[in-house]
């Protein structure tokens, strides 16, 4: 049976390559990025900002969904490279981070919650990090802070919207092979490694949709051996 998924971050990274995965198979993916996503219907939006909020509401309206994927994320500028100076990173930076990272996933789940309960097994992914972890924090402030608030915000709305059946699942995972960190292991960026498949990470998505109501899942944690 085709799905219906919203997917946050559709333009690049993880969020297109999981756009392009659930496209392929034939579902409706409705892709919301700021620049151009290469399938889906995209919902041209920044998610910084209550404008793009609205516009990804007014855009979907009483459209029902069966997930948000919830795929998008940035970081400061230079983050987990030896350049990276906390002293140097601007309080507008860090703002930005956090909104992106951490508020406006709230402010999309609530504004789709009802498209969300219009599905019979609704699920919100998001994608979290292993910096969000329990003393696993890295020296860029701002989105360890974000990942971490990430998922106690999950939490939190797991209990806030109980009524409308949602399934809440935070993925935290380490470096993940998209194109823009191997072209950051291959520049030495990134010290040399063997990042996460993106097939593991589709593969937990596609896990977890395919759970019964019954079940919700709470954190999944992705490891690089």
């Amino acid at each position: 049976m085709n799905r219906t998924l919203a997917v946050v971050g559709a333009s690049r990274g993880i969020g297109k390559a999981i756009a392009e995965h659930f496209h392929g198979k034939g579902d409706r993916v409705y892709a919301i990025s700021r620049s151009p996503a290469p399938v889906g219907a995209w919902i041209q939006a920044d998610v910084s900002g209550t404008e793009g909020i609205e516009k990804i509401k007014q855009v979907l309206n009483s459209q029902p969904l069966d997930a948000l994927l919830f795929m998008g994320g940035v970081w400061e500028e230079n983050a987990f490279t030896h350049e990276f100076d906390l002293l140097k990173s601007s309080d507008e930076e860090t703002r930005f981070v956090i909104g992106v990272n951490l508020i406006a996933p709230i402010e999309v789940t609530k504004a789709l919650a009802e498209n969300l309960s219009q599905a019979q097994n609704p699920r919100a992914i998001y994608i979290g990090a292993l910096s969000g972890l329990d003393h696993s924090a890295t020296k860029e402030v701002a989105n360890t802070a974000s990942k971490f608030g990430l998922r106690c915000a999950i939490q939190a709305l797991r209990i806030a919207l109980k009524r409308e059946r949602i399934g809440f699942t935070v993925i935290n995972p380490g470096n993940v092979a998209t194109e823009e960190v191997m072209q950051d292991i291959e520049a030495g960026r990134f010290s040399p490694q063997t990042p996460i498949p993106m097939a593991d990470v589709i593969s937990a998505i596609e896990w977890i949709l395919s759970l019964s109501p019954a079940v919700d899942t709470g954190d999944i944690n992705l490891w690089q051996k």
